[in-house]
């Protein structure tokens, strides 16, 4: 894994399938990572705010991640909630594709 400066190597861009989501955990944190329909990718925070279960069990549908456990959706290119029970929103990363790599920016 590579750390260039305050940017997280998280995988190859095909180790992620178009309207999917990944988990990528970094020392304590977790975070999910997503590709759109367009090949656009996306990162939140990996846990539901409501139940703490992981995102990346969810499903993916259009720009949504919905939530294993409680079906609330988050829209995760903004982590808005968009669907009870959730009503707290995501926390999102940037995103950046180098040399056929994602990355991930954390402070």
């Amino acid at each position: 894994m590579n750390l260039i400066g305050n940017w997280i190597e998280v995988c190859e861009m095909d180790d992620i399938d178009e309207e999917d989501v990944i988990r990528f955990d970094y020392g304590d944190r977790t975070f999910a990572v997503y590709r759109s329909a367009d090949s656009e990718y996306y990162a939140t925070d990996g846990y539901c705010t409501h139940g703490k279960f992981h995102l990346a069990n969810g499903l993916v549908m259009g720009n949504m991640i919905e939530c294993p456990k409680h079906n609330g959706r988050f829209d995760y290119t903004s982590g808005a909630a968009k669907r009870a029970p959730v009503c707290v929103a995501l926390k999102t990363y940037q995103v950046k594709i180098e040399n056929d790599k994602v990355y991930i920016q954390i402070e």
